[in-house]
């Protein structure tokens, strides 16, 4: 049903064919509800006149009222000058200031008439002035009206046709003026809105355009902002309510004779907590009658392979097949490796299988699928080939989640007649908040405590003209019996300047480093070259590896103790914090140094302050969130959540998106099968708010 804010925008006065064209092509405003929903992104106090006696350098933007005395012109050059208005309000005199403009400037002020004028006072030769300021006739604007002035993101475009920031505020104040009271149908019931003290949908849209003090802006900020979380966590938690009602998954009776095995004879130290209570929410899981789909946070090194296999066992011991997914041939590889490993003395057949497995060893390992003898295969994305069949696959891993599509992590589950038990695992931590949207239809275990003995990383902070005192530490620690990385930034963009720096910088090492053997390897390498290069480093033939991001994930040397990150100004504080956990995984002290240059943005300078702080995975996850957002952490982009939010922020509203999720559980828990009455309002906005251009899509 077409309601009034599907209207077309063009037909609302002010606007028309031309500035309509330009707010769908910039903007993407196309009806009334797009323009209502186009909000300020910043509010000026413009309830407040100051005398120019009480203004300071050190003031935001103001307003004055006062009388042009007199105007001034100073030439700039050839055919260039600057305009000066000499302004006063009976309390003192400021310099209004324009370098261009000029006959549109002498045609429309006049001296004598009173203004209100609203810029950032700055001082200049000793008197305080305003450049480009806002000018109005005091009898044009109802002061007792102005409140908050509104501020619109705005292109360069759109300010070339006439469309700044304050020509959408006027359209806006038609648009509200033409709203009929009492129009705007509510879209939360009352047994919602009351008990939280939320303000109505329709007073919420005026207060968050024309709010006439900072709480007013605050409550309608509260409620906007509720309502966009709540159906997002609705509709996260009724797909996930649904899935668990529809695949009731494969029931792991009983541990069995492989994991006591294992258990008791095997496994060489004792799990800490943290992974003994993660491996209890796990066997409750697979024993419970449902699906279990569950992700695995843990920081670099906590132990989440061991928490794999130890389920894995469990599979395998209630007669079913299990598999872990890496997005890495590397880090495959290295799984199998740890795997077999662990497994030494029991007869249980490891398969791997990667795009460089052909042949009859290939076709061994897919007849082992298919016949049951082969109890765990590990590999890259060969593994959801339609060649790969098992006999019955119980139990599927996911490592390094979000560097896979939804679609591919879905064909895992048409291997087995019914979907698997689904294990994801990441060592990026992620913000609980970022979590409950992202991956909100899986239940979350935290493995959140390093195995004894760890010391944690040392990370400083080098510039790069102490290159020379750096490399004397390196020198040092190789003749400890280290092995260190030294990694150089790999950017898509940029990838022959960078491959050519990587190249350069490889041959400089040497140079440096004679006495030392070195490895090379970047992602333009052939998969032998590389694995013949990352061998070497393992098995400890070369002291130094140089090496772009593509050592981020999988490389397991407990030998080496020092990483060192050329221009780390270029990396994310997630892709830091990654790299950083490639050393501190022996019992040495470990360090990481961070190199950049002088020039460092406020940004970055923050970001390198956190890296040296703190080891915490999730106190660092928290502040790229807050510093970057959601959409730029790596891989959100890739998971199948579009955030696509127009006033909640998921970094920022912590609080809120708990309150939503909190409500949201509430009703699922009331009508899981979204049928009851009273409840009718919510379902029906939620089949309304799909039926957008919003990707509501969750993560399975």
């Amino acid at each position: 049903m077409t309601g009034i804010l599907d209207q077309d925008i063009m037909y609302l006065p002010g606007v028309g064919p031309k500035r309509k064209d330009i707010l769908s092509k910039e903007l993407n405003i196309a009806t009334w509800r797009d323009l209502l929903e186009c909000y300020p992104y910043k509010y000026v106090d413009r309830s407040k006149i100051y005398h120019i006696n009480e203004l300071n350098g050190a003031m935001p933007f103001v307003q004055i009222k006062g009388r042009i005395l007199s105007f001034e012109e100073f030439a700039m050059g050839a055919r260039r000058k600057r305009i000066v208005a000499h302004f006063s309000d009976g309390h003192g005199v400021v310099d209004l200031v324009w370098f261009r403009g000029t006959q549109y400037i002498y045609k429309t002020y006049k001296v004598g008439i009173e203004y209100i004028v609203f810029g950032k006072p700055t001082v200049y030769g000793g008197r305080y002035q305003f450049a480009h300021p806002e000018i109005e006739k005091t009898e044009d604007l109802q002061l007792s009206e102005m409140g908050m002035q509104p501020y619109y993101s705005t292109t360069e475009k759109m300010k070339n046709c006439g469309m700044t920031s304050r020509a959408i505020e006027k359209i806006t104040k038609t648009l509200i003026a033409k709203i009929p009271e009492g129009s705007l149908p509510e879209t939360l019931p009352p047994f919602i809105t009351v008990p939280l003290h939320l303000l109505g949908r329709e007073n919420a849209f005026r207060d968050i355009h024309y709010p006439k003090s900072i709480g007013e802006l605050q409550h309608a900020q509260l409620r906007l902002k509720f309502e966009e979380l709540f159906y997002v966590q609705l509709n996260i938690l009724r797909y996930a309510s649904d899935h668990r009602r529809k695949y009731r998954g494969y029931i792991f009776q009983h541990v069995g004779s492989n994991f006591n095995y294992f258990y008791k004879n095997n496994l060489k130290f004792e799990l800490t907590g943290a992974q003994k209570r993660v491996m209890h929410e796990i066997r409750a899981d697979m024993a419970g009658g449902r699906q279990m789909n569950r992700l695995l946070q843990g920081d670099v090194g906590s132990g989440k392979t061991l928490v794999a296999l130890l389920s894995m066992l469990i599979a395998i011991d209630n007669n079913f097949q299990t598999c872990i997914m890496a997005p890495t041939e590397i880090l495959a590889e290295q799984h199998f490796n740890t795997i077999k490993e662990f497994l030494a003395g029991m007869d249980i057949r490891v398969e791997l299988l990667t795009g460089i497995v052909k042949g009859k060893k290939r076709k061994n390992v897919l007849e082992g699928l298919v016949n049951g003898d082969v109890k765990i295969l590990i590999g890259t994305h060969a593994v959801i080939e339609d060649t790969v069949q098992f006999a019955h696959l119980g139990l599927a891993i996911v490592d390094e989640q979000h560097r896979f599509g939804v679609a591919q992590r879905a064909r895992l589950w048409a291997k087995s007649e019914n979907p698997p038990h689904m294990l994801v695992m990441t060592a990026t931590p992620i913000p609980r908040t970022l979590a409950m949207t992202i991956y909100g239809d899986l239940d979350v275990s935290v493995i959140d405590e390093l195995p004894p003995g760890r010391k944690p990383i040392i990370t400083t902070h080098k510039f790069d003209t102490q290159m020379t005192s750096l490399y004397s530490g390196i020198r040092q620690q190789i003749n400890q019996g280290r092995q260190v990385y030294i990694v150089f930034p790999l950017i898509k963009e940029n990838e022959k300047t960078d491959l050519k720096n990587l190249e350069n910088g490889y041959e400089s090492l040497k140079e440096i480093f004679p006495e030392f053997n070195i490895s090379k390897v970047h992602g333009k390498m052939k998969s032998k070259e590389k694995e013949e290069e990352m061998r070497k480093f393992v098995n400890g033939n070369t002291q130094i590896l140089v090496a772009t991001t593509v050592i981020e994930v999988g490389v397991n040397v407990p030998n080496a103790s020092v990483m060192v990150i050329l221009d780390a100004q270029r990396f994310g504080l997630s892709q830091l914090h990654q790299l950083r956990g490639r050393v501190g995984r022996g019992a040495k002290q470990s360090f990481c140094i961070l190199v950049t240059s002088y020039k460092l943005s406020e940004e970055t300078r923050k970001r390198i302050d956190i890296m040296c702080d703190t080891n915490d995975g999730f106190r660092i996850a928290e502040a790229d969130l807050k510093l970057r957002g959601p959409g730029d952490l790596e891989g959100t982009q890739q998971s199948g959540i579009a955030f696509d939010l127009k006033i909640a922020d998921i970094a920022r509203d912590g609080q809120i998106v708990q309150m939503a999720r909190d409500e949201a559980q509430k009703i699922i828990d009331n009508d899981p099968t979204c049928e009851k009455v009273e409840y009718k309002m919510l379902w029906n906005r939620l089949k309304e708010l799909r039926k957008t251009n919003v990707n509501w899509a969750a993560i399975s």
